[in-house]
C-alpha cells in the first residue's frame, strides 16, 4: 500500500516529490524518505537520501529539502507489510555496485521474496534491511550486464508477486509495474517541465501536473538525460496480465484519484447504491432514520446508499484528522486506541434514532465492534451494520496487512456470528458479483482477500 513517487527533468524535483508523498500519505505514514540525483547547476549530482520516521512533514523542511539537489528525485512513504516499522526499513534504498549507485523506491510485495533471499546469502550476499525490496538491489549488482537496463530486466526475471518500482542512477529513471499491474501507477507531465510517475493521481492538481496516462502492464518506462526534452522510451517486458487490487478502489485511494481510467469516488457510490438495492426487501420491512458512514473511507458508499434508498445521509460521526488511518496501524493495540480519538458520535442527532451504518470493509472486526459500542452508548435505537465490500476470508499477500487468516473475521465466523461479535442488530455485505460490477465488469480485478484465488 506504500506511495512511491518520481520526478524526471524538473529543478525543483525534490520539492515536488515532497509535495507529492504529503498528498498520498493515507498510503503509509510509517516513515518517508527522498532520493535526489541529477543536474544542479551544469553539474550531474551524486546520489543523496534522506528519510525517517513519520509523517512527511516529520522528516521533511524546508532546509534539509534544499540539500537534495538535482532534476531527478524518488520518494517513498511506507506502510509495513511483511517487514516491521524498523529504521532499517525505511526506504528509498541505496548501493553502490560496478555501473554506479542507485537508489530504489518500491511498493508492493514480492511473493517470492523469501527464496530469492535464501539464494542469494547462499551466494555471499549481505542484506541490510528485512525488506523484500532489498532483493532486487542484489539481484542488480549479481548480473553481469553490460549496463543498467539490462541488469534490471535480469533482476525482474528473478522476482515474482506485486511490484511498482522507482529505480534511480546518477542520470537515469526508471519505471516498472508488473505484469499484473495490481498496485496503480500513473504518468503525468509538469507544468513546470518534466515528469512525474506517481501511485495516485491525486497528487497531480497539488503539483501542477496533467494526466498523461497510466503505466502498462509489465512495462517498463526509461527516462534518460541524453533523451531530449526529457521524453521516454517504453518497453514491454511482460506480456500484460492486469490484475488491478479492488481494495484500491473500496478503501486504499484517495476519492479524487483515478486508478486505471476509473474514478476511485464515483465508483463508491457505485457501491453504496449496489449496496442498498440488496437490501430492498430489508428497508421495506424496516424503519430506518437516517444513514451514516464511517469517515472517511466509508463516506461515499454512505452517500451513494442514501441515494439510492431515498434516505436521509447525515454526519453524525465526527472524525478527528488529526488522528492517522487505523487500518494501517502495525498493531492492534495501537488501532483500537486510535478507534477512539479518531471518532466521536453526534448524540443529539443520534439518540432513539434506528439507523444504517455504512463502512468500507471489515477485517478484524475489533474497530467495527468499537464503532457499534460507541453509537449504542450514544443512545441509538438500532444499529444495521453495511459493509460496502464482499466478506474479507483470505490474507492478500500482495502488499495488504492481512498476513494470517487467524486475524479475519471472515475466515473464522459466517455473517450471523459477525453481527453477534461486533452488537448490532443486522449486518449486511456487497456481494463479488456486485463490486465487480460496480468497478468494471470487464476488468479483471485482484479479488484474492475475497475469493483466495491467488495469481502471481
Amino acid at each position: 500500500m506504500c506511495a512511491i513517487v518520481g520526478v524526471f527533468g524538473n529543478e525543483n524535483a525534490s520539492s515536488i516529490v515532497c509535495m507529492s508523498l504529503f498528498a498520498m500519505q493515507h498510503r503509509g505514514h510509517e516513515s518517508s524518505g527522498i532520493s535526489s540525483s541529477g543536474m544542479f547547476d551544469g553539474q550531474i549530482q551524486e546520489i543523496k537520501t534522506i528519510k525517517g520516521t513519520g509523517f512527511v512533514r516529520d522528516v521533511f523542511n524546508d532546509e534539509n529539502i534544499k540539500t537534495l539537489k538535482g532534476d531527478i528525485a524518488i520518494g517513498h512513504n511506507r506502510y509495513a507489510t511483511v517487514s516491521g516499522a524498523n529504521s532499517k526499513n525505511i526506504q528509498p534504498i541505496s548501493a553502490s555496485s560496478k555501473l554506479g549507485d542507485i537508489s530504489i523506491a518500491h511498493n508492493g510485495n514480492l511473493t517470492n521474496k523469501d527464496e530469492v533471499r535464501e539464494k542469494l546469502i547462499e551466494d555471499g550476499a549481505i542484506f541490510a534491511s528485512d525488506m523484500d525490496s532489498e532483493n532486487l538491489i542484489h539481484l542488480i549488482a549479481k548480473s553481469t550486464k553490460d549496463n543498467l537496463k539490462d541488469r534490471i530486466i535480469d533482476a525482474l526475471d528473478e522476482i515474482k508477486g506485486a511490484y511498482n518500482f522507482l529505480i534511480q542512477s546518477k542520470d537515469k529513471m526508471f519505471v516498472i509495474r508488473d505484469k499484473h499491474a495490481i498496485r496503480p501507477l500513473s504518468i503525468g507531465k509538469l507544468k513546470g517541465g518534466g515528469y512525474v510517475i506517481a501511485s495516485e493521481t491525486c497528487c497531480f492538481d497539488l503539483i501542477n501536473a496533467s494526466f498523461v496516462r497510466d503505466v502498462n502492464a509489465g512495462e517498463m518506462l526509461i527516462f534518460d538525460k541524453q533523451k531530449p526534452d526529457n521524453e521516454f522510451a517504453s518497453l514491454q517486458l511482460f506480456k500484460p496480465e492486469p490484475r488491478p487490487c479492488a481494495f484500491e478502489y473500496i478503501y486504499f485511494a484517495r476519492p479524487d484519484s483515478n486508478i486505471d481510467g476509473k474514478n476511485v469516488y464515483e465508483t463508491r457510490i457505485k457501491l453504496g447504491k449496489a449496496l442498498a438495492k440488496s437490501d430492498e426487501e430489508f428497508l421495506k420491512n424496516n424503519k430506518i432514520d437516517m444513514v451514516i458512514a464511517v469517515p472517511d473511507s466509508g463516506i461515499p458508499s454512505a452517500l451513494g446508499y442514501a441515494k439510492e434508498s431515498n434516505l436521509a445521509y447525515e454526519a453524525a460521526i465526527i472524525r478527528n484528522h488529526y488522528v492517522g488511518r487505523t487500518f494501517i496501524e502495525p498493531t492492534q493495540d495501537i488501532r483500537d486506541l486510535k478507534v477512539k480519538m479518531k471518532l466521536s458520535p453526534l448524540k443529539y442527532l443520534l439518540q432513539g434514532k434506528n439507523i444504517v451504518v455504512v463502512d468500507d470493509s471489515i477485517v478484524r472486526g475489533t474497530t467495527s465492534k468499537q464503532i457499534v459500542s460507541m453509537l449504542k452508548n450514544a443512545g441509538v435505537a438500532k444499529i444495521h451494520f453495511r459493509v460496502s465490500s464482499p466478506i474479507i476470508k483470505y490474507p492478500d499477500i500482495y502488499g495488504i496487512n492481512t498476513p494470517t487468516k487467524q486475524e479475519l473475521i471472515g475466515s473464522n465466523k459466517n455473517i450471523d456470528e459477525i453481527n453477534d461479535y461486533i452488537g448490532s442488530n443486522s449486518l449486511n455485505f456487497l456481494s463479488i458479483d456486485d463490486l465487480c460490477e460496480c468497478i468494471d465488469k470487464n476488468i479483471n480485478c485482484s479479488l484474492v482477500s475475497f475469493d483466495g484465488k491467488y495469481f502471481a
